[in-house]
């Protein structure tokens, strides 16, 4: 089982850049490039990326965590395969696997459903119920910059740092502590003590 983080034109690269750093180094994940194709993609900062690949290809059972990083691509319902995504997405987590989703990504999973009866986070209460007419789940909002609940991990686009420690959380990267200092040191620039 890999860690798979779907790309497409425009994602934005730097949102699972924290997660994924430490997963494959700290984690020994192997990690799995989604395409909606097998195409070449290029990244908001410019990265191209050639998929491994492509998302029909994809086998849920060979998913440990599935990752979408933001993109303004998430805010056209017809711009991405809805239905092919969604249907991964339900056979993920119908087999207790995570799916973390950050900043626009977060539409994609309000879309689909998953966030009406889900505490969740995205970059602001209005953000989902303007782009997904459908959305019902304001009442399970939450003003933080990543939440947790029943499989799926969501984030502002803020908040990479809390996003990575959210999926460190659910994979077990890191004991409690070291996770606690890991955030220290990149989200407030604390160094342990004695290191200087």
């Amino acid at each position: 089982m890999s860690v798979h983080i779907l790309v497409f034109d425009g994602f934005a690269d730097w949102e699972p850049s924290y997660a994924l750093a430490e997963l494959r180094r700290s984690g020994n994940h192997r990690v799995v490039v989604v395409g909606f194709t097998g195409d070449e993609v290029t990244s908001m900062g410019g990265l191209r990326v050639r998929p491994d690949k492509a998302l029909g290809d994809v086998r849920a059972d060979d998913v440990r965590l599935l990752i979408l990083p933001g993109g303004d691509m998430w805010e056209r319902a017809d711009a991405y395969p809805r239905a092919q995504l969604e249907s991964l997405i339900d056979e993920i987590l119908a087999s207790r696997t995570p799916v973390a989703a950050i900043c626009g990504a977060t539409v994609a999973m309000a879309r689909a459903g998953l966030l009406n009866d889900r505490r969740h986070t995205s970059n602001m209460p209005s953000y989902l119920a303007e782009q997904v007419p459908s959305y019902r789940g304001a009442a399970n909002y939450e003003p933080s910059l990543a939440v947790y609940d029943r499989g799926v991990i969501t984030a502002s686009g803020l908040g990479p740092v809390e996003f990575a420690r959210a999926i460190f959380n659910e994979l077990g990267v890191f004991s409690e502590s070291d996770r606690a200092l890991w955030f220290d040191m990149f989200k407030h620039g604390k160094l342990p003590v004695g290191v200087e």
